[in-house]
């Protein structure tokens, strides 16, 4: 990478890109085109190629100093996008759960009109996100956050036919208006009180409390030292967390997640919710470990304690998401409400601080691994949903009476996903939530350690019930399963193998997300 230009670190989000011009370009030559297989396999080539970049670039040292032996990091656009070893990590997991999920598409679209349109606009919200991974500036964040929505609005309705297909997106997209416009006025505020939006920019308007502009890419002071007006910035900061936690349906701004995820398509629900989420987790990781420094905040005493505040959001996320998916009848909506409760436990990452802000690093990389295994287990459930509404199975959990008889490798693939997602040594999701786990206790948090202890063994609970009904109950006597499709098998397998793989390589996982968030 060192002999390369900059922008050639852009490889990720930029191979995503192509691939969707390229469909748009099959679909302007063909209009109508029904060759799913070539819409398919071009959309998996792109996102393979844009995986393989990004893990080129890790195990190649790309954001890592020259000082310690790496190839430095890119910096482009005048500082508005850095390609450091945590946007990287991002492109990562935004590459994987996109092959699967445009993999898994290649059956589940194949009926439908509008291909090229469907696969072109997952790879659109996927450059998105690995934009926002290497944003380095509250403005790109913005821009790139909008190129993530607008593409999964239009995802969430692909079933226009469906009125729960188009509601669902009706209702993402007014909330997702009201976030933008929160987020965006956040973002002024922010500007008003410090004069930038570059994060390190406002990381020195803080700690030095004057005002500050950005000349020829460095950071000066204004003219006259004007001071920094710490409770407008307050406000900024709690605008900031609002727009942030909508995006990774946090509670209170979690309602829109169980209606867009039940009624979208189940491809579409996999990758709204593990790399829409894990879009949303990385910006606010940069935000709130750069831009606001936390010591500074609470030793001048008239700034928002962001860290108080996200220990509240992951306690109430936890707590409510998974009261709330063990109270459902559908697996689907089930798997909605367990999201948002997995969004609690991710928050830990920003929540697990003490008041001099000690084990930051710790708990970003904890917050950070587990939604690498995340996404590799969430995306797999909710591929099994997605094969379960292939073969005509019903929404409820006493429709999956049997189907472990009938259909035993998707079902023990399933088991696989189910009991990682809850915490079980079976998968990666044991060994995240115990890096979780000791990050609260690295600096005493016992709520969030209670917290979490105690809606991992609730999600067990609820869990179970797919379980059981797949492998204990009675068959219905129905033969449902008369095809096994090829995209959708393949998917689930590969990512049931990546789940348990993350049993022996999550020594590895960890260091690399430790390093990511000590750079950082």
């Amino acid at each position: 990478m060192s002999s390369l230009p900059a922008w050639t670190s852009l490889a990720p989000p930029l191979a995503l890109a192509v691939t969707a011009l390229v469909l748009l370009l099959v679909d302007s030559i063909d209009p109508d085109t029904t060759n799913t297989g070539l819409l398919a396999g071009v959309s998996v080539v792109g996102s393979l190629t844009s995986l393989a970049f990004a893990v080129w670039f890790v195990v190649g040292g790309t954001g890592i100093p020259a000082s310690q032996g790496g190839q430095g990091t890119p910096v482009l656009f005048n500082g508005q996008l850095v390609v450091d070893q945590l946007a990287l990590f991002f492109m990562v997991i935004v590459g994987s759960v996109t092959a699967l999920v445009t993999l898994a598409s290649y059956d589940y679209v194949r009926e439908h009109s509008y291909q090229a349109e469907y696969y072109s606009l997952v790879l659109l919200a996927a450059t998105g996100m690995s934009v926002l991974s290497a944003t380095n500036s509250l403005a790109s964040a913005f821009v790139a956050l909008e190129l993530v929505s607008l593409p999964s609005y239009a995802l969430v309705a692909f079933l226009k036919k469906n009125k729960g297909s188009v509601e669902a997106a009706l209702k993402y997209f007014l909330i997702g208006a009201v976030s933008s416009a929160v987020f965006a006025y956040g973002i002024s505020l922010v500007y008003a009180a410090t004069g930038v939006l570059r994060f390190d920019a406002v990381a020195t308007a803080i700690e030095s409390g004057v005002l500050q502009t950005v000349v020829d890419g460095s950071v000066q002071a204004q003219a006259g030292e004007p001071s920094v007006p710490m409770s407008i910035l307050g406000v900024g900061i709690l605008l900031v967390i609002g727009g942030v936690a909508f995006k990774t349906a946090a509670v209170p701004f979690h309602f829109w997640a169980p209606e867009a995820y039940e009624g979208a398509p189940a491809p579409i629900s996999a990758f709204l919710s593990s790399a829409s989420k894990a879009a949303g987790f990385v910006l606010a990781f940069r935000v709130f470990a750069t831009a606001f420094p936390i010591q500074t905040l609470i030793a001048d005493g008239g700034a928002l304690n962001w860290v108080v505040a996200f220990q509240v959001l992951a306690i109430a996320t936890m707590f409510i998401g998974n009261f709330a998916a063990a109270t459902q009848e559908s697996v689907k909506r089930m798997l909605a409400y367990s999201s948002v409760g997995h969004a609690g436990y991710v928050l830990i990452g920003l929540a697990a601080l003490s008041s001099s802000g000690e084990g930051l690093a710790f708990s970003l990389s904890a917050g950070m691994a587990h939604l690498l295994v995340y996404g590799f287990m969430n995306t797999g459930a909710f591929l099994f949903i997605a094969l379960a509404e292939y073969w005509g199975v019903g929404r409820r959990f006493e429709d999956y009476n049997g189907l472990g008889r009938e259909a035993p490798l998707a079902c023990a693939a399933m088991t696989v996903f189910l009991f990682s997602l809850a915490g079980l040594p079976i998968g990666g999701g044991f060994f995240s939530k115990f890096y979780l786990f000791s990050a609260t206790m690295n600096v005493g948090a016992w709520s969030l350690a209670a917290a979490l202890v105690i809606n991992s063994a609730l999600s067990l609970f609820y869990y179970s019930r797919v379980v059981k009904a797949m492998w204990i109950e009675e068959p219905t006597g129905e033969d449902r399963v008369e095809s096994y499709p090829t995209g959708l098998y393949t998917a689930i397998v590969a990512a049931a193998v990546a789940t348990v793989l993350l049993v022996p390589g999550f020594d590895y996982v960890s260091s690399v997300a430790f390093r990511a968030a000590t750079l950082l």
